[in-house]
């Protein structure tokens, strides 16, 4: 019975975290082309650039408590209102060094009109202060139904301000009041809309205890996203603005549908596999499943986008941004292997070894500077390709602990999805050899995806792909009303 209720939870839990996901992302995405063929690219480089600082500072805002709440079994209350009181104090001091430092970072750009840009954009660490253990409550307790209406909420208010704003000539500023309102807005309606609210009350013990658990993964946040926010450091500052403002939206494009499955299949995960922490095999089942799902709904996506990259981009953007597609076929492949990283992450945090997941972040991020110091001097297609082979080294890596763990090493894994992966990327073979037919971009998409999803289907169902029975019958279970088993 207990097994049916997390499945339950699980599921409906993944759902609602889709639907936000997608629905917000979604609506981000069309404001962010729409924005893209009335700004200049040097405004998007811009603003990814003062995004490079806001992101490290937002990693801090978290500091790894919000997890530790949520993987603590019996975490009460007063350990949520601990959190809460010690996250505006520590926001509110990392927004004022933010604001007398913003000078400094604006000069290491040479462009000293960035100073308000990153004041302004600074108040996101401010708003996500005051939400983050909502959002540690609402993962904890699987109410994601909640995460839907706040976020949608907050991006559709925010679409409409950056787009009136655009047009009405603000330029920068558009995309930096859409960035805050959406957080603000957000907040504001998490706020409301969720039951928990802080009582009044600080335990430096209960702090501490959190912080024990808490510390190593904010180390391991910190060095994950320092790693990702220097590559865009340094294309902004070795090439251009406009460099950069390319691979920043190549990666937009395959991101939007990775990261939005990736971070439902990861929000719901962690705290499904938390709540079993005790029991090894169930963690396994629950990785495995996780891990073979997503990889059979990423791959033909990723697939897919590559083998049409050029017709999407020069459908949907000014020829200016023509650029964008050699680095969005690398990124997709790079992507293809995300649930891979998510999978057995999320099984090392549940499993309480955040001091697992330091070591190997430590391991990660060597090799990926190492890769990244190598590749910078050679162009930003060189510094690309650098992020995919530490993409395939750092599935090995991952993948390491979870031999010991949960008895479930990478040989095995890479059995359970490497069919998928070749079957997904063939049809995209297929797929983009309808670029040779020399047809206008609409009709060619209008033969590539549906012939794309054709063989895909097709053949799983040839192959007797247990992923596609998995999902048919969890989609004729949810039509049905019935439970289906994980």
């Amino acid at each position: 019975m207990e097994k049916d209720q997390t499945r339950s939870k699980v599921l409906s839990g993944f759902l609602w975290r889709l639907f936000e996901r997608f629905g917000a992302r979604g609506v981000e995405l069309i404001v962010a082309l729409v924005l893209a063929n009335v700004l200049d690219p040097d405004l998007f480089g811009s603003i990814a650039l003062v995004l490079v600082v806001i992101t490290i500072m937002q990693v801090f805002v978290d500091s790894g408590l919000g997890n530790a709440l949520i993987q603590k079994k019996d975490a009460d209350n007063k350990d949520f209102s601990t959190v809460f009181f010690f996250n505006i104090a520590f926001c509110a001091v990392l927004y004022t060094i933010l604001f007398f430092l913003s000078p400094v970072f604006a000069n290491f750009y040479d462009d000293p009109s960035l100073t308000p840009i990153i004041r302004v954009l600074g108040l996101t660490v401010v708003f996500s202060g005051v939400k983050n253990v909502q959002m540690a409550y609402v993962s904890k307790n699987m109410q994601f139904k909640r995460f839907f209406f706040s976020t949608l909420g907050g991006t559709i208010f925010a679409a409409v301000a950056g787009v009136v704003l655009a047009f009405k000539g603000f330029g920068m500023w558009a995309l930096v009041i859409q960035s805050v309102s959406n957080t603000a807005i957000d907040t504001i309606i998490l706020w409301i809309t969720v039951k928990w609210k802080p009582e009044f009350y600080f335990s430096f013990k209960r702090l501490k205890i959190l912080f024990a658990y808490g510390w190593k993964l904010l180390v391991s946040q910190l060095l994950d996203t320092g790693y990702d926010q220097l590559r865009a450091l340094i294309i902004g500052k070795m090439y251009t603005k406009s460099d950069l403002a390319f691979y920043d939206r190549a990666n937009q494009f395959p991101s939007f549908l990775t990261t939005n499955i990736n971070t439902s299949i990861d929000t719901v995960l962690f705290p499904a596999m938390s709540g079993v922490q005790d029991d090894p095999e169930r963690v396994k089942s629950m990785t495995r499943r996780a891990m073979k799902t997503s990889v059979f709904l990423m791959a033909p996506m990723m697939a897919g986008l590559a083998a049409c990259s050029t017709q999407i981009v020069s459908l949907i953007l000014p020829p200016v941004w023509a650029p964008v597609v050699p680095y969005m076929i690398i990124l997709c492949i790079s992507y293809t292997f995300y649930p891979l990283h998510t999978a057995n992450l999320n099984a090392i945090k549940a499993l309480g070894r955040s001091d697992m997941f330091l070591k190997l972040e430590i391991i990660k991020k060597v090799v990926g500077l190492s890769l990244l110091l190598i590749s910078m001097w050679h162009g930003v297609m060189a510094i690309a390709l650098s992020m995919l082979a530490n993409s395939f080294i750092c599935q090995v890596i991952n993948t390491w602990p979870n031999k010991k763990l949960i008895n479930y090493g990478y040989l095995e894994q890479l059995k359970d999805i490497v069919p998928t992966i070749l079957l997904a990327w063939g049809m995209g073979g297929i797929v983009y050899c309808v670029n040779f037919l020399g047809l206008n971009n609409i009709f060619s998409l209008l033969i590539q995806i549906p012939l794309g999803v054709a063989i895909y289907i097709i053949c799983a169902k040839l192959f007797k792909m247990e992923s596609f029975d998995y999902l048919l019958d969890t989609i004729k279970s949810i039509i049905g009303g019935k439970e289906k088993k994980a």
